[in-house]
């Protein structure tokens, strides 16, 4: 079952305007307005146009009389859709190599198989609205079993993110109003007419009476809802993409055959890309099956490449995710995002490799889900917490070390923990001290470690003051504690004590 994301963009096409025209005012009330002979009616409406009761519908002579001084604007389909487009390609090298656009105002993804590298579908879509909000574009996302119900959903709800389970279809568009099911407003009528108001009653009778009185419009779109008709989405392509196909006169199916043809696209892909100069990012595996239906396999690398061995494997190792069903007709593989790459000595005779290159790991790692790689570099701070930074694997350090002289615990807590304290105050080392309800006895300490808050982060650490001391207690275990203040001066911290890491 494909897993299918709706982003609904209320607001692109107002917003889009109010970028190109600075002068409308950011509180005022701004809507679109189309028109078909003489008629004319509402085509968008900003966030403030909407807060006084302006809708997408409404007659503009209605909203003229309802709001004084109203900004009304001319639709434009054609500079929208290339606003849309724009967004989608955008979407297409962040999340899922199937990407479609949903015209007038929203994208259509398969997320199937790719949500994993988000860290599954529920941060997949509050990342992918948030992304949207920093652009100044109001989003809400739905994931959903077909782009049916994820389109109803997305348009329907009011929370800015969804995600209805596997096989909960039908009990969650139940209740949906009958325009969720991207009919004519004709048919609409008639349906309501009817004594239809629902979803839900509309599935639960015979559909021979509707499609002798209304087609069989109706009753596909029902099924495409419900996940009874597929509905494949044909992915969008921009010309700068780099893409190689292979077409078959005779369907394919075995895991050898798919991986034979995989590794002789992968070479031709790797020809283009040392035509162009460039390095492979993300690679999408495309497989278009006799059914009319498509999937993919999305591989990532940590750094641009174009060695054919590595990414053949990357592919491979994933070749078990392809479900050929009654076989497959055509694969496609692009490379969706691209990176400059120049050939460059790696390796030679006279000179012995000393760094250790970790990428093909990352890689592998990253292929299977595992998100959240990182690695840590110093930062210049003496505060604990401010002196180490989280950065890409990959990424350079820019020749930064270490510039500490004392000793650090391999690890670092993210909140000091409050410990109970028998010291003598104010330099003395702790007797013993309580940590999560059991008493350690001190046998050997070494310290204070004065360390000065940095007045220019924030006033509070003005006068602010700790003073680190490494203690080993009796059974071997050595922590990292430390007291707030100076043991003398109130204003320079509470003189309560805390442990901050532990030694290995």
């Amino acid at each position: 079952m494909p897993r299918v994301v709706s982003v609904f963009l209320p607001t692109l096409a107002t917003d889009r305007l109010r970028r190109a025209d600075p002068s409308i005012q950011p509180e005022m009330p701004f809507v679109v307005v189309a028109r078909s002979g003489s008629k004319r009616w509402l085509a968008a409406v900003d966030v403030n146009a909407s807060k006084v009761g302006l809708h997408v519908g409404m007659a503009a002579a209605k909203a003229q009389a309802l709001v004084q001084g109203l900004h009304m604007v001319d639709a434009d389909p054609a500079a929208d859709l290339v606003a849309l487009e724009r967004l989608t390609l955008w979407a297409l090298s962040q999340y899922s190599p199937i990407v479609a656009i949903d015209p007038p105002d929203g994208i259509v993804m398969d997320t199937e198989g790719a949500d994993h590298l988000q860290g599954g579908e529920a941060l997949m879509l509050s990342g992918l609205v948030n992304r949207f909000r920093a652009r100044g574009l109001p989003a809400r996302a739905v994931v959903a079993d077909t782009w049916g119900a994820a389109f109803a959903l997305a348009r329907s709800m009011t929370a800015e993110t969804t995600v209805i389970p596997t096989g909960k279809t039908f009990d969650a568009v139940a209740r949906l109003p009958l325009s969720s099911l991207r009919l004519s407003a004709e048919t609409i009528v008639g349906l309501r007419t009817l004594g239809f108001k629902t979803v839900g009653e509309l599935a639960a009778t015979p559909r021979a009476p509707l499609a002798l009185r209304f087609g069989p419009e109706v009753g596909r779109r029902l099924n495409q809802m419900l996940g009874r008709v597929a509905e494949p989405i044909d992915p969008i392509r921009s010309p700068a993409i780099i893409e190689v196909h292979r077409a078959f006169a005779e369907p394919i199916g075995a895991a050898e055959t798919i991986g034979k043809y995989i590794s002789r696209l992968v070479i031709k892909l790797c020809l283009e890309l040392q035509v162009k100069g460039l390095g492979v990012r993300r690679t999408d595996l495309i497989v278009h099956r006799v059914d009319n239906t498509i999937q993919a396999l999305r591989a990532g690398t940590a750094k641009p490449v174009r060695d054919v061995a590595w990414l053949t494997k990357l592919l491979h190792d994933r070749i078990e995710k392809i479900d050929p069903g009654f076989g497959i007709e055509k694969l496609s593989l692009a490379a969706t995002m691209v990176e400059p790459l120049n050939d460059r000595q790696i390796v030679s005779s006279l000179v012995e490799a000393t760094d250790i290159d970790v990428t093909s790991l990352i890689d592998v790692l990253g292929n299977r889900g595992t998100h959240r790689i990182y690695r840590q570099v110093p930062v210049a701070s003496d505060v604990p917490e401010r002196s180490v930074q989280r950065i890409s694997p990959v990424a350079d350090e820019d020749g930064r070390t270490w510039p500490l002289t004392w000793p650090r615990p391999v690890r670092l807590m993210d909140r000091p923990e409050l410990i109970e304290v028998i010291a003598l105050l104010p330099d003395h080392p702790p007797v013993s001290f309580v940590w999560r309800g059991k008493r350690r006895r001190v046998k050997r300490a070494d310290g204070p470690e004065r360390i000065f808050g940095e007045w220019w982060q924030r006033t509070s650490e003005w006068t602010a003051v700790r003073d680190y001391f490494t203690v080993e207690d009796e059974t071997g275990e050595r922590y990292w504690i430390y007291r707030s203040g100076d043991g003398v001066d109130a204003d320079t911290g509470s003189h309560r004590w805390f442990v901050h890491g532990t030694f290995a």
